[in-house]
């Protein structure tokens, strides 16, 4: 049958939450209330990135689609208002992963762990439009020990961070290390902290967001809050305050997909500079020409979220003592903060 192409490289922050172990990706798609009546085919078209007519005719003619619950075998058959279409798509096997000479900055290495701080604008691991440059062909070329206990395609891996979300990631050697640490992430011992720019002041230094994330029912490239989707928690502190702008602290309890990213634009806290959720545009500020350059300024020099993975603690898989290992803020978020505290200064 031919396939669709995976989703997008959009990096879940959690290997746990990820489907990818199937041998299927699923669509599920919802018609929203007061839409035009469409095409089934056209439908699946524009909702589904990178499926093209020939493929979602393919998929219809071969069964792998429904409509409120019952098999559609026909292309043309009208999507009504409200209508529950489920795609369900093989998934093509993945390619070859090849070894690459890239750099790693390595924070800690031992028999076991590999703790690696990863650059904004690298992907975690290969996945549709990235099958070179990633982290894991960096890994590749660094050492051939590493766990497989996530397949070929993603030897080590215990966990991702969004491609523009810069810090701190654990890789895994060998199979016991991996299970070790992966039962940390599923019950959420892990300990996860992230520091951010965020739009806005806060009411309150310290607070949580809890909220459940799912898919975004119509842009797959997104998340977003759905009563009916995963739970996922961030605790927040504020470090500093400024006019329009905070510096804050982020701890993970939960990791979801986007999960900082949705959660503090829900509170009108987008992260600065988050293409995805609305964090380049202007949210706080009396919007004068001087103001607007100094904003311009701030988006040339972060072409991408301000987001850091700072600190990562578990225990230990040889010594099971707990361990923590930080980075510094990159040169672009340290430079905005010094930026934005010269320019409220003046």
């Amino acid at each position: 049958m031919t396939e669709f192409a995976e989703d997008p490289p959009v990096s879940p922050d959690d290997l746990p939450d990820d489907d990818s172990t199937s041998d299927v990706t699923i669509y599920e798609l919802r018609s929203a209330p007061g839409a035009v009546r469409v095409r089934l085919d056209q439908f699946i078209t524009r909702s589904v990135e990178n499926a093209s007519r020939s493929k979602v005719k393919a998929l219809i003619d071969a069964g792998g689609v429904t409509v409120n619950g019952n098999v559609v075998e026909k292309a043309g058959r009208l999507v009504l208002p409200g209508d529950l279409v489920i795609c369900t798509v093989p998934k093509p096997p993945p390619p070859e992963v090849k070894a690459e000479r890239i750099p790693l900055d390595i924070v800690h290495e031992d028999d076991d762990i590999i703790i690696v701080n990863k650059p904004a604008g690298m992907v975690t691991h290969p996945a549709y439009g990235n099958y070179c440059g990633t982290l894991v062909n960096a890994l590749l070329y660094h050492t051939e020990n590493l766990s497989r206990e996530r397949g070929e395609d993603r030897p080590g891996i215990l966990h991702r961070l969004d491609k523009d979300t810069s810090g701190l990631l654990a890789v895994a050697k060998n199979e016991r290390a991996h299970q070790f640490v992966a039962r940390q992430f599923a019950d959420h011992s892990i300990v996860r902290e992230y520091q951010a720019i965020v739009w806005g002041r806060f009411r309150q230094s310290t607070g949580a967001v809890d909220a459940a994330l799912a898919r975004h029912p119509s842009d797959r490239k997104k998340m977003a809050i759905v009563e009916s989707g995963k739970r996922a928690v961030t605790h927040y502190e504020v470090l500093r305050e400024y006019d329009d702008f905070s510096h804050v602290r982020l701890r993970l309890e939960t990791g979801r997909t986007h999960q900082i990213r949705v959660h503090m634009a829900s509170i009108r806290h987008t992260i600065f500079g988050d293409p995805t959720y609305g964090g380049r545009r202007i949210h706080y500020g009396n919007v004068t020409g001087r103001y607007k350059a100094f904003i311009n300024g701030l988006l040339e020099l972060l072409p991408r979220q301000a987001l850091h993975a700072r600190t990562i603690g578990f225990v230990h898989p040889s010594t099971r003592e707990q361990v923590f290992y930080s980075s510094e803020l990159p040169a672009d978020m340290k430079e905005a903060l010094e930026r934005i505290e010269k320019y409220y200064a003046g």
